[in-house]
């Protein structure tokens, strides 16, 4: 065996070993404990992989090495999550057609991966973007559609007229798209939804049975939004009524104003001439704005009023109707009462607008001298208490909410409200309907004809699917139409038995679509007859391990969850869940650079001096620190050069050794070149010992039954870095001996192996094994090799060490006492002197004073 490491060699080897015996491929029905490990796949970007990428592959590949020498019967498959923008937006630039820009990316992405070794199964492989895929994309929506969850609407969207497309209010930040930094503007456009709202409730309870992260589990439920309270009827003199909710019906007494969002249906119909004008200009500016602008971002508080009122129902005073953006049509039901006295928001638009402000929550003195407010002030209305606080000024001839508690409040009001027909108990969550559309060329067609007659139907299934037209043209109209419609030949739909006109629909689907089942299709890829054979799915499902960054931790997760559960409803799969358990690694950080003024300072600007690094124009000594890698700041580190230089086993073994997996890490070539030097240490010790057939010494035998069972808890935990630190412990024990027992050898290598598959199954073959080490049985260890016959203990005599001895493991005090008493140099330090006291820290310490 070659002893100095030649990493290229040995990888190529055992990759072309691999995939040439097809080593990892995964099988259906097997009679061993199955195990689904899946990785977030990648969208293909022509920038290829970055060192942060492979930390969750390599997260993964570990435990999928790992569960296969337990005895699993292991799924680990990959693929692309192909269609998507970036590759559009290529094609409009450049004229390259997104197909061929995604077939280069994802052949470069496949071979950065198949590089670093990684255990998948390529042949289950998929694609969004091929054919045979999103047939069963489009076969899925609809099944969306037949039982009601998909529905064309017109609503308020988020459209980019640079990127000539509507936006998620994801993809909006600040008023300009995520991609390119474009201004967006609303406009109401019909577009394709989903009712993921009808599922809010089971989306959110089912949250408590997984095993992910609370943060994640949080932020699920915070985006669905879930709360409890009532809807409460207002109506205006001439008999308009206008329906709010509120989460404090038991606050009703102080509302002093209503506002209604600029959107709302019933601003054209109350808002009275003198005021038309005002309101019609404020809606047009308010059109503008992004949800998030009008809302969290909104600094100042901007309104209309509307001419018109309404009465309150509980004290029958008369009301002003404003409209203001911070109001959102798409929460509630975009009209709200606002109650100044208790809430920060209306207080400061009350203030601003000289509206009045009833105080009907009184806390105490001390309550409101705690948190910073006047309390004559909260009772005089000229200040604002958002505390809990005893009911004040809430009552009428027929009900009284004073001195009741929250709760008995809340539900004597809706009680009054039901009896006069004016509310009642309500449910709402801040989840809206799934905006299903997008307004480009690179994404699923629908599956839809829009007739002349005005029907809407969907393709006859044996017409999956329905192909994207070739086109040469991708650029967005700027009109809201979407490229589609520019190939007129496939638009244009004559029905074959009935002769019926009409149109396909032009619309594409989001990204998200083909994400949100491709777990599904890895079950069975090659199946022209079905999306999945059920058989096979109720045997792999669910997810058992589930890697990814957390920027996916709400839309990806809830989306895909939701398409879940309608599959669960129709009986196509087994789960109501797919994802059992949830990982999110951390992200690695590159090295960046700033100046005195704290200016960023790109990598390639940068000279490396003895002194530090400096600026290479004017010699500023810079300072250095981690920070996201970027390619403005020339930071990002590719892998490719990672393994040129230091081999796949170095940079799977570093990204697994920098810290535990779900933290934020800064990459390090320094760590990188540590774990190097531990291989090729490795490879000398174990390739280069005399291997004997003795048995271990029980020495030896504790160090590696020890290094077992910690390695062992450390992947059944997640734990890697500590893992690596044990294997590290273990060769340096290992490397003393002259002569290295075989069963010693080989469990380490079996450990090694995998995190550094390439040189575990190099030192498994020198240790003359013929088959490859993938599939031999994971070592275990003896607990009672782990113990100790005796420990050695330091002898005090008025707490000053003066000897180590040998000790019984189960030395009581007695037995500790006669052996530090028999020991000469003790003897003489004690010799004539009267032993005041002795202390024995069992296993520890012995302290004889004097």
């Amino acid at each position: 065996m070659n002893l100095d490491y030649d990493f290229k060699a040995v990888e190529a080897k055992w990759q072309n070993f691999w995939e040439k015996n097809k080593t990892f491929r995964a099988e259906d029905f097997s009679s061993k404990p199955k195990y689904y490990c899946l990785d977030m796949f990648p969208y293909p970007s022509g920038a290829g992989l970055h060192v942060g990428h492979p930390e969750g592959y390599t997260a993964t590949d570990v435990t999928c090495r790992y569960k296969r020498m337990k005895g699993f019967n292991v799924l680990h498959p990959m693929g692309w999550d192909a269609f998507g923008l970036p590759a559009e937006q290529y094609a409009v630039d450049t004229g390259t057609h997104p197909e061929i820009t995604t077939r280069k990316n994802i052949d470069k992405f496949r071979s950065q991966i198949k590089a670093l070794g990684f255990s998948y199964d390529w042949d289950r492989e998929v694609n969004t973007t091929d054919r045979g895929y999103y047939k069963w994309t489009q076969w899925i929506f609809m099944q969306l559609y037949r039982m009601g969850l998909a529905y064309l609407a017109e609503v308020p969207v988020n459209w980019c007229p640079a990127l000539g497309t509507v936006l998620a209010n994801e993809e909006v930040i600040n008023g300009r798209s995520e991609r390119g930094n474009h201004p967006v503007e609303r406009r109401p456009m019909k577009q394709w939804m989903l009712k993921i709202t009808e599922y809010a409730e089971r989306l959110l309870n089912d949250l408590d049975e997984l095993d992910w992260p609370e943060g994640i589990k949080e932020m699920q439920r915070n985006w669905i939004g879930k709360s409890t309270g009532a809807e409460v009827v207002f109506k205006t003199p001439d008999g308009v009524e206008i329906t709010v909710y509120t989460t404090r019906p038991d606050t009703l007494f102080g509302a002093t104003y209503m506002v209604l969002a600029p959107e709302h249906p019933l601003v054209d119909k109350i808002t009275t001439p003198e005021c038309r004008a005002a309101v019609d200009a404020y809606r047009k500016e308010a059109a503008a704005k992004s949800d998030l602008a009008r809302s969290e971002l909104a600094t100042e508080k901007t309104g209309v009023f509307t001419g018109a009122y309404a009465i309150n129902p509980v004290n029958g005073v008369k009301i002003p109707i404003w409209i203001a953006d911070y109001v959102l049509i798409s929460y509630g039901t975009g009209a709200i009462m606002a109650v100044p006295a208790h809430d920060d928001r209306d207080f400061d638009f009350a203030v601003k607008f000289g509206l009045p402000v009833i105080c009907i929550l009184k806390p105490t003195r001390e309550e409101a001298e705690k948190g910073g407010v006047s309390y004559d002030d909260i009772l005089a209305g000229k200040a604002c208490w958002v505390g809990e606080g005893e009911h004040i000024n809430s009552s009428n001839a027929e009900v009284s909410l004073n001195g009741l508690s929250v709760e008995e409040a809340k539900n004597t009001v809706i009680a009054f409200l039901a009896a006069k027909g004016q509310g009642k108990a309500a449910v709402k969550y801040k989840l809206r309907d799934w905006l299903f559309s997008r307004q480009r060329y690179w994404g699923e067609p629908f599956p839809i004809i829009h007739y002349e007659d005005g029907s809407i139907e969907l393709v006859d299934e044996k017409d999956l699917p329905v192909e994207l037209p070739e086109m040469s043209d991708f650029k967005p109209s700027g009109t809201g139409e979407p490229p589609l419609a520019k190939a007129a030949d496939w638009v244009n739909y004559v029905d074959p038995k009935t002769g019926r006109k009409g149109r396909c629909e032009t619309n594409t689907m989001p990204q998200w679509a083909g994400s949100c089942w491709y777990y599904l299709r890895y079950i069975d890829p090659r199946n022209d007859a079905a999306a999945w054979d059920f058989a096979k799915e109720k045997y792999w499902m669910p997810v058992d391990l589930y890697v990814g960054g957390a920027e996916h931790a709400v839309l990806h997760l809830l989306y895909a969850r939701f398409w879940h559960k309608v599959l669960f409803d129709l009986g196509l799969v087994s789960t109501k869940e797919p994802f059992r358990k949830l990982i999110n690694q951390g992200m690695i950080l590159g090295t960046s650079y700033k100046d005195g003024r704290g200016v960023l300072v790109p990598t390639d600007q940068v000279d490396f001096t003895p002194a530090g690094p400096v600026r290479k124009s004017d010699g500023e000594k810079l300072t250095e620190f981690p920070a996201k890698m970027s390619k403005s700041l020339r930071n990002v580190v590719n892998p490719d050069d990672v393994i040129a230089k230091y081999g796949a086993d170095s940079m799977r073994l570093y990204e697994m050794f920098m810290g535990p997996l779900e933290a934020t890490k800064p990459w390090s070539t320094t760590g990188v070149e540590g774990v190097f030097r531990f291989l090729k240490r490795a490879c000398r010790v174990i390739g280069g010992a005399v291997i004997t057939d003795k048995p271990c010494t029980p020495e030896l035998d504790r160090v590696i039954h020890g290094t077992v069972k910690k390695v062992t808890s450390d992947l059944d935990s997640f734990g890697f870095n500590t893992a690596i630190s044990a294997l590290m412990v273990c060769l340096n024990e290992l490397s003393t001996l002259k002569e290295i027992p075989r069963e010693a050898a080989e469990k380490f290598v079996q450990m090694l192996s995998v995190f550094a598959p390439h040189l575990g199954e190099e030192l498994w073959e020198h240790l003359s094994h013929t088959e490859t080490i993938a599939y031999t049985p994971w070592p275990k260890w003896d607990e009672n090799k782990l113990k100790v016959a005796e420990v050695e203990v330091m002898i005090q005599v008025n707490s000053k060490p003066r000897k180590r001895v040998m000790v019984p493991v189960e030395c009581d005090e007695a037995g500790a006492r006669a052996i530090a008493l028999e020991q000469p140099e003790i003897a003489a330090l004690v010799e004539g002197k009267t032993v005041r006291k002795f202390i024995y820290v069992k296993g520890r310490l012995i302290n004889i004073i004097v």
